[in-house]
């Protein structure tokens, strides 16, 4: 039986059942702890390097569900073709940039909706930008750190009639604002800290418009951070 780290233990409880498809699977850890803990019925493990994807279909076979497992090599959501009827497709341990590139290059690969569980290192609003893009709700987040690292995780459906989140819930998550754990607090009093770095060693004659635009920056962090919900 695979055991998954507990980042990837917290994206399992979203998998839907059905058909799960793991981009940049990796080993095909969490594909292969789905099918295993009966969350999902099968899986497409997708894989853009040659090196993971060989390691993902070593695992496979190696776990015996080459029959419920398809370990496919692509990019992105090209991995999915036509006639796969997804249910869930997870996307992790990317910084949020890649991941919103991810999904607007594949968006055509989206025509059943499927439920988009998204984990990213960095920069996660650009990917609550591009669900809003793709009129994709967001359902649920999660602020967590592991060894030292900080992640969000970002659970969304596809909703016609969403609502247009503010620029304070892109940066800083609609669901996140509402809860603000300890992880919140620790990652934006990072964040915080080095802006207030950048901007003691900017000039104030030779960059004033970028001094604006970090103390316009600075002074958002500081009102979330002190705004108790």
């Amino acid at each position: 039986m695979i055991t998954l780290n507990e980042r990837l233990k917290i994206v399992s409880n979203y998998i839907t059942p059905g058909k799960l498809v793991d981009v940049g699977s990796d080993h095909a850890y969490l594909p292969i702890y789905a099918i295993q803990q009966h969350i999902c019925d099968t899986a497409i493990a997708g894989e853009v390097i040659k090196g993971p994807f060989q390691a993902a279909q070593k695992n496979v076979a190696a776990n015996e569900l080459r029959d419920v497992i398809d370990v496919r090599l692509g990019d992105g959501l090209s991995v999915i073709n036509s006639d796969d009827k997804v249910n869930s497709i997870t996307i992790c341990g990317m910084g949020g940039p890649l991941i919103a590139k991810i999904l607007n290059e594949g968006q055509s690969k989206l025509n059943t909706h499927p439920r988009l569980i998204l984990q990213s290192n960095i920069q996660t609003q650009s990917i609550r930008t591009m669900l809003q893009q793709l009129k994709y709700e967001i359902i649920d987040e999660i602020i967590m750190e592991e060894k030292g690292h900080i992640y969000e995780i970002v659970v969304a459906e596809f909703n016609e009639n969403l609502r247009q989140l503010t620029c304070e819930e892109l940066q800083f998550g609609p669901i996140l604002l509402t809860t603000k754990n300890a992880y919140f607090y620790k990652k934006w009093q990072r964040e915080l800290s080095a802006l207030v770095k950048i901007k003691s060693h900017l000039n104030e004659q030779q960059h004033k418009e970028r001094l604006n635009e970090l103390n316009a920056d600075i002074a958002v962090i500081e009102r979330v951070l002190k705004n108790d919900n």
